[in-house]
């Protein structure tokens, strides 16, 4: 296969979710609309991370090579005629979450980090559904079912919430900021 021209490559080898889909925002406002990004990661999640995020920016998302550990994204930068980045806008923090679990209410927390970040360190009862595999599995999901939707930082979580939100269900809500300030129990598989 003949290499990919790119006119910017952004090393985010080595760094953990959110940081690929952070440094790809940053370099994403330097680029020229219309040219080609190359994004390096080693994070298996950023391929899933960088499709939903450039689909929630408006930019066009290219495909990814595997070369060995990195996977290498193309992103086109939108030429502005594409929508603005969404934030979604139904959210709740990390306390009144661990409020809502405490009086037990009845309610459903989606987990869309990876498997193996699950496996480690998760909110008891809560399902695991990867946000790369949410596509496939929604069905596994009730649309008028409250879903509190939680990643490590609360980027994951927004994108599947929108994703959720677009596809009919009704009482979607994201987490922020995650498990990565979460102090609450938690369970691990292990």
């Amino acid at each position: 296969m003949e290499p990919i021209k790119s006119n910017m490559i952004v090393d985010a080898k080595g760094l953990a979710c959110p940081m690929p889909i952070v440094k790809t925002k940053k370099a994403m406002n330097e680029l020229e609309a219309g040219n080609v990004m190359e994004v390096q990661a080693t994070d298996k999640g950023s391929r899933a991370d960088i499709q939903a995020w450039a689909k929630s920016s408006g930019h066009q998302y290219l495909g990814t090579i595997e070369e060995g550990e990195v996977l290498k994204h193309y992103l086109r930068k939108s030429t502005g005629e594409e929508k603005e980045e969404i934030q979604y806008p139904h959210v709740i923090d990390n306390e009144d979450l661990m409020n809502k679990i405490n009086g037990q209410e009845n309610i459903l927390i989606l987990d869309v980090r990876e498997s193996a970040e699950y496996a480690f360190n998760h909110i008891p009862g809560a399902k695991s559904i990867p946000l790369g595999d949410l596509d496939e599995r929604m069905t596994e999901l009730e649309k008028n079912e409250t879903i509190y939707v939680v990643c490590r930082t609360g980027n994951r979580s927004d994108l599947a919430a929108q994703k959720l939100s677009s596809n009919g269900f009704e009482n979607v809500i994201n987490v922020m900021p995650g498990m990565s300030n979460w102090s609450g129990p938690t369970d691990s598989n292990q």
